[in-house]
């Protein structure tokens, strides 16, 4: 009963197989390799944008970082949400690279609103030389709060940017889940609905270790090539890479992957709110249940893996992730220990 994140499970058995694969015989180092070209090919076709450019890391982290600091000046604000893993959970790591500041906006659910957004790009840059440059909107999807944008949600916001003639960016650790969320393709969630630049997320849902920046403005390839040799992120041994994210993206893989952990998440709320806890929204594979004093150490104790969250007086809150390889006796165990 593993529940603490979808970073705990294993890597799927294609993705494992095509590094064993990988390790046969010699390959060109530093992203020439053979496989990198077929998984440049993969996304464009799967993105619908042949000019599109994808270079590959090996952390969520540093996707985000190089992203963000390949669109942005040191003087510029980027938006996004308060609870945005850029601004909660990243050491600083966007600041770090960009130089730029996060400026924070509050909404329910993990979720930017139109009117938010709107407030905040009219009272940044206002002040000239004295104050911070609007830079850029960056999104989550899926948010931290375990809710899913739509494109039509996502459209709106990067309107409201594109009218300030800042670029988009969305932080898609768990990008495969919001496509199965809401049966939009790749390109509906990205370019069609204004998104410059996305981190792709493969580790989270069943890839040993690798991510990628997806740029649909190949004129930005070059700088984001120099800045991950400089931010010490260009793998010699790249066609470790490559590998995972091939197989990853091959034959719908990612989202089968993905499907089961949502599946697996979506039968944990049915469940929990079954049982009379409070389950906020959750559209994907994480959520944040709330329920009255006395089940964590029933949980804990029949085994169950979690975070503990914080909680009024006399309730209890967790955070539960469910991954690629939840079955349905994980989510029953649980449920009954509840």
């Amino acid at each position: 009963m593993r529940f603490a994140s979808d970073n705990t499970s294993g890597a799927a058995p294609e993705v494992l197989a095509a590094i064993v694969k990988a390790n046969e015989g010699y390959e060109r180092s530093y992203g020439a390799d053979a496989a990198m070209a077929r998984v440049t090919d993969l996304v464009r076709d799967l993105f619908e944008a042949p000019e599109a450019e994808v270079r590959l890391v090996a952390t969520g982290t540093a996707a985000n970082a190089l992203a963000i600091a390949t669109h942005v000046q040191p003087w510029d604000g980027v938006f996004c949400h308060a609870r945005a893993h850029i601004a909660e959970d990243e050491c600083n790591a966007p600041e770090f690279y960009s130089g730029a500041k996060l400026v924070l906006i509050q909404g329910e659910h993990g979720k930017i609103t139109p009117d938010a957004l709107a407030q905040a790009l009219s009272t940044t840059g206002e002040s000239g030389v004295h104050g911070v440059q609007r830079g850029m909107l960056s999104l989550t999807n899926v948010t931290e709060a375990g809710t899913v944008y739509t494109p039509a949600e996502i459209a709106a916001l990067t309107k409201l940017a594109k009218a300030k003639g800042i670029p988009c960016h969305l932080d898609g650790a768990r990008f495969a889940n919001a496509l199965v969320a809401t049966k939009a393709t790749p390109a509906e969630m990205t370019w069609k609905a204004g998104i410059d630049v996305l981190s792709l997320g493969g580790t989270k849902n069943g890839c040993l270790g690798v991510e990628g920046v997806v740029l649909f403005n190949p004129a930005k390839a070059w700088e984001l090539e120099l800045r991950r040799k400089r931010g010490g992120h260009l793998f010699s041994k790249h066609r470790f890479l490559s590998a995972q994210m091939e197989a990853y993206l091959t034959g719908g893989l990612w989202l089968k992957l993905a499907a089961q952990a949502n599946a697996m998440g979506q039968r944990l709320v049915e469940g929990l709110r079954h049982r009379q806890a409070h389950v906020p929204p959750a559209d994907a594979n994480m959520l944040f249940p709330e329920w009255s004093a006395g089940h964590h150490e029933r949980l804990e104790a029949a085994g169950a893996h979690y975070y503990r969250f914080p909680a009024p007086q006399g309730r209890e809150r967790a955070r539960l992730v469910a991954s690629w390889s939840t079955a349905e006796a994980d989510v029953d165990r649980f449920l009954a220990a509840f």
